[in-house]
């Protein structure tokens, strides 16, 4: 007879002994993180060792883990590291870390069978539904990020203020007005790709400007509504930002809140990290009014520091939830007894059928640490920001570029001598060198036409002294760039 194979270890007291010393080595190195650069680039010779042929034979597992060792595990993007603050990046925890070990060991798909995994999940989002302030019997679901987060709110938006059937007849079908979403111009880009990606196009977003704050105008908002409605349009949905990636700035939510419920529009926020200043009392009222949105999205790999990745749409119409997205075959038809009865259909709430087990991670470290503990940290960087604000204000070679009302500082360089393009290639260069020099990775942006520095802080390991060290590095490249 044909011999039968497997992928499970000829000898299982082997892997073990790799398998732990995979986990010690890894916790080590971030134990020991903060000694080491913030980043570093890929040297040349990592990178033609990286470029290999495709392996058809095997090679031992101690000697696979050896590389992974020498060219993978020494350049990471760098967000475990104190000073990483680019875009808006989380840390991490060693025990989620853990907790997706255990996950990938579970294999779970978490689509619509009854088992722990589901249950699971389904915990986690009542237990967000429940810090939002969102209704009892809130629909909710796991996903990759804000991105997908967002584009499952805005696909529920458009096909419940459609006003026709959309699923059977197709966006652009004839007789069907134009649907029109509204969002600032600081709003996050994934909300473009999602009013594409769902047939609506470009066109049928509103990007309505913003006041100094970096909030949207909402008497322009009006505006735009209005106009719409004249040119026999169909308004659908509101876009409100609870943190704009840029400067996390926080609409007027209640407004428009209010404004969507007069004009029957969805109203959909953009949580993305801001969303959880709500754990904190001292900084809720900072993002009130998102109680009363339809969905909801926000990350959880970002201001809840865990590991990528893991996001969240909540979705206030379960009915209208589901009415978006259920599709079910013969294949998928649950019975009355088995492992398809009695689950959640996750697989009803969103695009993926193959779900991993996103939930595991968040529920045990919602679990050891606490509510408490995460609005503490979330506090807490509030506060770095706004030493890091101080530190601006009170050094006469940076200037702050925005308001500070959460956790964004944007700053820049200026000199004697230097203004418009010019002052903005010196940043820049200044960024980069801060970078490559491994001090610290701020991420930049453009505000009012000025080149940025931007420090968004969302790390559970940043202190005060890292702030210092950053803006006397600032300081002493552009003092160096500026003489020379």
């Amino acid at each position: 007879m044909i011999p039968e194979h497997s992928l499970d270890p000829a000898d299982w007291d082997e892997l073990r002994a790799l398998g732990h010393r995979m986990v010690d080595d890894v916790l080590d190195y971030l134990a020991t993180v903060r000694s080491r650069p913030a980043w570093r680039s890929v040297p040349v010779d990592v990178r033609a060792r990286l470029a290999e042929p495709l392996p058809l034979e095997p090679t031992p597992p101690e000697a696979v883990y050896e590389q992974f060792k020498r060219d993978v595990l020494p350049y990471p993007t760098g967000n475990v590291h104190p000073r990483f603050w680019g875009w808006v990046i989380g840390t991490g925890t060693p025990l989620a870390m853990l907790a997706d070990m255990l996950a990938s060991g579970m294999n779970s798909q978490v689509a619509e069978f009854d088992d722990a995994a589901a249950l699971v999940e389904n915990r986690v989002i009542a237990w967000f539904v429940e810090l939002f302030g969102l209704p009892a019997g809130t629909s909710g679901l796991l996903v990759s990020g804000g991105s997908m987060a967002n584009f499952v709110g805005l696909a529920v938006a458009r096909n419940a203020r459609a006003g026709f059937d959309v699923r059977t007849q197709g966006v652009g079908a004839p007789g069907t007005p134009r649907l029109i979403v509204y969002a600032s111009s600081e709003t996050h880009s994934s909300v473009r790709k999602a009013v594409q990606l769902l047939g609506l196009g470009d066109e049928s977003l509103r990007l309505i400007s913003v006041g100094a704050d970096y909030r949207i105008d909402v008497a322009a908002l009006r505006t735009a509504i209005a106009a719409d409605r004249t040119a026999g349009h169909r308004p659908v949905c509101i876009v409100g930002n609870a943190g704009t990636v840029n400067t996390g700035a926080t609409d007027d939510l209640v407004g428009l809140a209010a404004l969507c419920r007069a004009e029957g529009l969805w109203f959909h926020v953009d949580g993305a990290f801001g969303a959880l200043a709500c754990l904190s009392p001292a900084l809720r009222p900072l993002v009130a009014g998102m109680e009363r949105a339809d969905s909801l999205a926000f990350d959880l790999h970002k201001w809840m520091y865990l590991p990528y990745e893991v996001g969240c749409t909540l979705v206030r119409d379960q009915v209208a939830h589901r009415a978006t997205f259920t599709v079910t075959p013969s294949y998928l038809a649950a019975l009355d007894r088995g492992i398809s009865a009695g689950g959640f259909p996750f697989a009803e709430r969103g695009m993926q059928l193959s779900r991993g087990f996103r939930a595991l991670k968040v529920w045990m470290a919602l679990k050891a640490y606490g509510i408490h503990a995460f609005a503490r940290l979330i506090e807490q960087n509030v506060a770095q920001a706004r030493y890091l604000a101080d530190l601006v204000t009170a050094q006469p070679r940076l200037e702050l570029l925005a308001p500070v009302p959460l956790n964004v500082v944007c700053l820049r360089y200026v000199a004697p001598g230097f203004a418009g393009a010019r002052l903005d290639v010196l940043n820049r260069e200044i960024l980069m060198r801060i970078q490559e020099a491994g001090v610290a990775v701020p991420s930049h942006t453009v505000l009012d036409g000025r080149f940025a520095l931007r420090v968004a802080i969302t790390n559970h390991r940043s202190r005060r002294e890292d702030f210092d060290l950053f803006v006397r590095t600032v300081v002493e490249i552009g003092d160096a760039l500026a003489g020379d």
